[in-house]
């Protein structure tokens, strides 16, 4: 219950935290009420106690909310959110909200599979305990905290959050059946039917999740995963075309969006040969010649590594030219077949060995996933722009028409003349445009693989942060002095609201 009263806490007192938490789910802005441990009573008699309660009153309207959370390894039962939906439904609340360790795929999308009729009145959110640490660090550091006091408090609760105790973890386990998923993929026996594979499937979708919400962590940005709005309304679409994508590609792909950036971030997992590629498809400049087009990507990429392979496609061509970047900066024009090409845009890939554990650390799948994002990111798309055409200019001296080289000077005999008007009923021209443009791409393996050796020694940093046993002992002791006075006024106020 200590990350349940902390975060209730919070919720309440520090009013952009709490809006930033509580708008997405409907709730109004207004004043937030915040109760612990309220029993209510069901139409068979029997009593249950949810975790908490959360209340948002802004004049005469008021949105209630049901809150359940679990810490640690402990998973959402669907009997215990199915009960809480059918009293949030017969006391007239608005929604239910779950939190747990357990990671959604995309924000629409519950870790628990309930029953549908269930949700037609009342609302059901998740939140991963990876989300509300996100949002607590973006409006503490990131978009800001107007009162000093609740700033203090907040810093508290992401103190308190990002320590091994307080039960809120990071993703850190590929599932139990990763390992037999692995050796069934390696011996060419994997089936769709296999048991298993809906569990690392799910995994997949979970840390797909995450590496978003460390991204967005860390830019203050919201960093989605993109899901087609096909499979967001069918996830079972989206499963099975994961599953054929694993039994017979060998792969798992996902797509990463950052705001403001040149393109979408695609990932690809190969477990059979054990490589991670990152890449991202950046438009060309439609002005200037193919060497142009190509040193202007080039200067963007100043510190990525040598070992990026960066494809080039034309307009109308069936397949794209590859090359590494080493051999692109050395020679642009290895890139043009034909140098009156017509560069359309370019694919940036690194790729990376893939690692095979199930858990955290070096030579971990999950770890060399999380690596390759932030090293890709933090080298390659943070630093890249879009093309922008150069604004028109003025001639330097005179007219556009005399800097043509025009003489529109009048003659002494045309002075007095008057041209009749020129027939102006020529048919318009409409010029012709291109029809949509397709590139096949050709699959080219680097001799040599990037190394995202920073990124893990970060990813280890990040790991061991807390772990000494003096920082236990204070983020425990801090937690409970600073939250003890509003626990306290929470259990009036729970007395209060059975009333």
């Amino acid at each position: 219950m200590r990350a349940t009263s902390a975060l209730l806490a919070v919720v309440s007192s520090v009013k952009e935290f709490g809006a930033a938490v509580l708008r997405p789910l409907g709730a109004p802005a207004g004043t937030i009420s915040t109760f612990i441990e309220v029993q209510f009573e069901l139409a068979d008699g029997r009593k249950v106690r949810p975790d908490g309660v959360i209340r948002v009153t802004r004049g005469a309207k008021t949105w209630t909310a049901l809150v359940e959370v679990k810490t640690g390894s402990s998973d959402l039962a669907r009997e215990q959110v199915e009960t809480y939906l059918d009293v949030a439904r017969d006391n007239g609340f608005d929604a239910v909200l779950t939190i747990s360790n357990q990671i959604a795929p995309s924000e629409n999308i519950h870790p628990t599979d309930v029953d549908k009729r269930k949700v037609k009145k009342v609302a059901l959110f998740h939140l991963s305990w990876a989300e509300v640490l996100s949002s607590a660090v973006a409006q503490r550091v990131h978009r800001g905290v107007s009162d000093p006091d609740q700033a203090w408090i907040l810093a508290e609760l992401i103190r308190y959050l990002e320590h091994p105790r307080s039960g809120a973890l990071d993703f850190s386990d590929m599932s139990a059946s990763w390992v037999g998923v692995r050796e069934a993929l390696s011996a060419g026996t994997l089936r769709p039917t296999d048991k298993g594979i809906f569990d690392v499937i799910s995994r997949w979708e979970q840390l797909l999740r995450f590496a978003a919400l460390r991204l967005e962590r860390e830019l203050g940005n919201g960093v989605q995963v993109v899901v087609s709005r096909k499979e967001q309304s069918d996830p079972v679409a989206r499963r099975a075309r994961l599953v054929d994508d694993l039994v017979n590609r060998h792969v798992l792909s996902g797509i990463l969006r950052v705001p403001n950036t040149v393109g979408d971030i695609e990932l690809f997992a190969d477990l059979r040969g054990n490589r991670c590629q990152v890449s991202v498809d950046v438009s060309s400049p439609v002005e200037g010649r193919g060497q142009t087009r190509i040193n202007w990507l080039t200067r963007q990429l100043g510190e990525a590594p040598d070992q990026l392979r960066i494809d080039a496609f034309a307009l109308n061509a069936r397949n794209s030219t590859s090359e590494l970047l080493k051999a692109v900066r050395a020679n642009p024009s290895v890139l043009l077949l034909d140098p009156k090409v017509d560069l359309r845009r370019f694919r940036i890939t690194a790729t990376s060995a893939l690692g095979t554990k199930r858990g955290t650390g070096r030579g971990s799948f999950i770890d060399s996933v999380l690596g390759s994002v932030d090293g890709f990111y933090e080298l390659v798309l943070q630093r890249l722009r879009p093309w922008q055409a150069r604004a028109p200019q003025l001639p330097k001296e005179g007219t556009a028409v005399e800097a043509a080289g025009i003489d529109v000077s009048v003659l002494p005999g045309e002075a007095g003349a008057v041209d009749e008007p020129a027939d102006t009923s020529t048919e318009k021209f409409v010029p012709t445009l291109p029809g949509p443009y397709v590139a096949v791409t050709t699959s080219i393996e680097p001799e040599v693989l990037i190394t995202w050796d920073q990124q893990m020694d970060d990813l280890a940093d990040e790991r061991a942060v807390g772990e000494a046993p003096q920082q236990a002992g204070s983020a425990g002791e801090a937690s409970q002095v600073n939250l003890g006075r509003e626990q306290s006024r929470e259990t009036e106020d729970t007395e209060d609201f059975t009333s």
